[in-house]
């Protein structure tokens, strides 16, 4: 349910009218770019910052940079950016915490990331503690400070003029003022080459042009020594500055990391094991792995060997410390560029000659990796040539990341106690006939921990001989099966293009419960039936019908043909259409229902003392009544969403069954839990209706709110991938329609849907009698 300003009345009556008009605009702002949760935030951090009681303007600059805060980084810094604030208050004035706020829009947009922000006002919080007098005129100049620093550069140039002034208040101001020679000095000497903030829409285009894709990135605080990019949860975790390395300038390493990550992220296809291995063998086998995902990249992008290249055979200051690495810089260049022989070494080149060999058969095999890995690092380790895993792990090779997505590592929760299971030991699943099942089971009872499990397709029953007992296993202790996962891609309207196979949808079963309760909801609404009765009565097809007055028909109307030929025998002019046709008079219409039965449909609606979700329940018996005597194929299905991996289908009654006691009890028994990923949902029971034959297909879709998960922070994307729902569906020849029960639905359900494609219930008691007239006025 939507997050309203109402709700804050005792909030409301404190503030002034001018924050208040304040508020109400910024509000609208904030309703774009924040779920209800971040707005509970947005709205429970005014309240905090109006009870400080520094001033009105404190409050006023929180209403309106928050919205643009978390529009830069997203919503879940608001509890961090209040709790800053409260921390300051103690420190300094309520004007120092308002320039505060009035420099995060600054930051985040120079940031990034919601974690350097986070880093940033800990930053703040750590500087007013030790030269609380240089944060204002810091904070003024915020904006030019973070177009050339870094976040560490800024605290390194920061922290040096606090040790340096801590006691000359005059030149500290001046030094934060950046008036000072030593200020700007500093400055430089901090300053870095090429700000990841700067490069990344290039780089975002740069990777789309070659793999025609989006790929995820983030900038990451690089501030020291053995910090190297990183893949996790597929987001490009890469440093938030780089310097020129050499004549090869700072962009051009940007783009080579990026391609090196993105080769992995799109050529590995299988985790390797990390089991049984040294950390010197995990470096060596992720060395292969690397030669091999840039052997596919090159073969794709030839441009891209040129690019790497360079940078292998870059110019390094200093020494290495082990004359192994330097080896090792030669051979990654060997195994990228055949025509790179080596010098000396033998073993060395029948090696890389042998990687040549294979490469092209094996490319998509990471297993080829793992063992010339162990084979490269066998070959040193008979040497006694292997350095330290510190120093392999500073291999001057500055475009490749750690390799950390190329492994799987069980992670052991040591709260939780463990159990060597042997293999002989381990739970075996097996599908078996009917006489195997009959004949050799040990125990139909056994638990989930049993050592082999079967699966048999047609029901068993306890007792042959108890005539009394009509109830199987199943029915009595049975778990409803889950179906195998369906993929849907989702809207991404920030770059414009479909996050691919990004939503899991998974079939389950609501629980039974009792039909005697829908058979109620019918003999509660009785007076109501007749009025469904009149509508089956108008919508009911008429079968085979007659159609007279044709020039072209299929055969000859005998009485029309007698009238022509008396019309000719007293010479006037025949009416030329003595044919007919019997034509068949069907609706051909497919119809799914479609629930919302998220866990906001529990809550009372103003106005009713019954659920959303008792409501809905009527409405579906109803509609269900009156498509069930009219004879259309129909099918009640209801969905709610655990995030993007379990959006879970509910199949209450399908097309090819009746209104029947299992229809009834599977309506009886629904319950509302979890949020609402629309789209997903509209996708898969479109998917449904494409099996039908039927010319016409409808998505009468019922939901009291707006779409929402708890994965998904920005509110805007759901909603726009709920409108590309719509119009893919529309493309492919489904209408879908929308029924709903919020009265603020007027804010999006018309973008979403579009004009005449909706209808918002005012009286949610008329709920189960509106949705039958609904469903005939848009079927007839």
């Amino acid at each position: 349910m939507a997050i309203h300003l109402e709700e804050y009345r005792e909030f409301l009556e404190k503030i002034t009218p001018r924050v208040r008009d304040v508020l109400d605009g910024s509000y609208q702002e904030a309703t774009r770019v924040m779920s209800p949760a971040g707005l509970l935030d947005y709205l429970d951090g005014a309240k905090a910052i109006q009870k400080l009681g520094r001033g009105e303007d404190l409050l006023i600059t929180y209403l309106q940079e928050m919205p643009l805060v978390a529009k830069e980084c997203g919503e879940d810094i608001t509890p961090d950016v209040v709790t800053s604030a409260m921390k300051l208050s103690s420190m300094v004035s309520g004007e120092v915490i308002t320039l505060m706020l009035s420099s995060l829009p600054t930051a985040s947009r120079h940031l990034g990331d919601a974690e350097l922000v986070r880093g940033y006002l800990t930053f703040i919080h750590q500087f007013a503690s030790t030269a609380a007098r240089g944060l204002r005129p810091m904070l003024n100049h915020m904006d030019e400070l973070l177009s050339k620093l870094t976040l560490s550069g800024l605290r390194r140039w920061a922290n040096f003029g606090a040790q340096a002034y801590r006691r000359d208040f005059n030149n500290l101001t001046k030094y934060f003022d950046l008036e000072s020679a030593d200020s700007r000095a500093t400055l430089q000497k901090e300053r870095r080459g090429v700000l990841f903030v700067k490069t990344q829409r290039k780089l975002n285009f740069y990777l789309r042009a070659l793999w025609a894709r989006d790929f995820f990135l983030r900038p990451t605080g690089a501030d020291y020594t053995d910090f190297r990019p990183y893949i996790e949860h597929r987001i490009f975790h890469m440093p938030d500055a780089v310097d020129d390395l050499g004549d090869i300038p700072g962009l051009e390493l940007y783009r080579a990391t990026a391609a090196h990550m993105a080769a992995h992220l799109m050529y590995t296809r299988k985790a390797l094991s990390a089991e049984q291995l040294s950390p010197a063998q995990l470096f060596f086998i992720g060395f292969m792995e690397d030669a091999r995902v840039e052997y596919k990249a090159t073969q794709a992008f030839p441009g891209l060997k040129t690019l790497w290249s360079r940078l292998l055979t870059a110019n390094y200051d200093g020494a290495v410390e082990h004359p192994t690495m330097r080896l090792l810089e030669n051979i990654a260049l060997m195994l990228l560029d055949e025509q790179v022989t080596g010098k000396g070494d033998e073993a060395i080149s029948a090696f890389v000659a042998k990687f040549h060999a294979n490469i092209a058969e094996k490319q998509d095999d990471g297993q080829f990796s793992w063992l010339m890995g162990v084979e490269l690092y066998n070959l040193f380790a008979g040497r006694r040539e292997v350095p330290s895993l510190r120093i392999l792990e500073r291999i001057r090779i500055p475009y490749r990341d750690d390799n950390r997505y190329v492994w799987t590592m069980e992670e052991m929760t040591w709260d939780v106690g463990f159990e060597y299971v042997p293999a002989s030991q381990r739970q075996v699943r097996r599908q078996v006939s009917v006489m195997e099942m009959a004949n050799e089971v040990d125990c139909e009872l056994a638990g989930d921990d049993a050592q082999e499990i079967w699966t048999c397709s047609t029901e068993m029953y306890p007792y042959e001989d108890d005539l009394e007992n009509t109830r199987s296993f199943n029915q009595m202790w049975g778990k409803e099966p889950v179906s195998e996962p369906f993929h849907y891609h989702e809207w991404d309207y920030h770059i414009q293009l479909h996050r691919p196979d990004w939503v899991t949808v998974y079939e389950r079963r609501q629980q039974r419960g009792d039909p005697d309760d829908i058979r109620a909801i019918i003999d509660a609404y009785r007076p109501v039936a007749h009025r469904i009765k009149q509508i089956i009565d108008l919508l009911t097809p008429d079968g085979v019908q007659r159609q007279r007055g044709l020039e072209d028909g299929d055969e000859i109307d005998i009485n029309a043909a007698v009238d022509a030929m008396i019309s000719i025998r007293m010479g006037e002019q025949p009416n030329p259409r003595i044919t007919m046709r019997n034509v068949i008079k069907n609706r051909d219409l497919a119809v799914v229902v479609l629930l919302d039965l998220s866990q906001s449909t529990n809550e009372a609606m103003k106005g009713s003392d019954k659920t959303v979700l008792q409501l809905t329940r009527e409405a579906s018996t109803l509609v269900a009544t009156a498509i069930e005597g009219i004879g259309d194929p129909y099918a009640i299905h209801g969905f709610a969403s655990d995030g993007r991996h379990d959006v879970q289908y509910f199949r209450l009654k399908d097309f090819n069954q009746h209104f029947d006691d299992e229809a009834k009890s599977r309506l009886a028994g629904m319950k509302g839990g979890l949020s609402t990923r629309m789209g997903a949902a509209l996708r898969h029971s479109a998917y449904h209706l494409h099996k039908q034959p039927e010319r016409r297909k409808l998505i009468l879709l019922v939901t009291d709110g707006e779409p929402a998960d708890i994965d998904e922070r920005d509110p805007q994307h759901l909603r726009f991938d709920a409108k590309k729902a719509v119009e893919e569906l529309y493309s492919q020849g489904v209408q879908t329609y929308c029924l709903t029960l919020d009265p603020h639905a007027d804010d999006y359900v018309k973008r979403i849907f579009g004009q005449n494609n909706y209808t918002v219930i005012d009286h949610v008691d008329r709920l189960p009698e509106q949705l039958p007239v609904l469903f005939a006025s848009l079927t007839k």
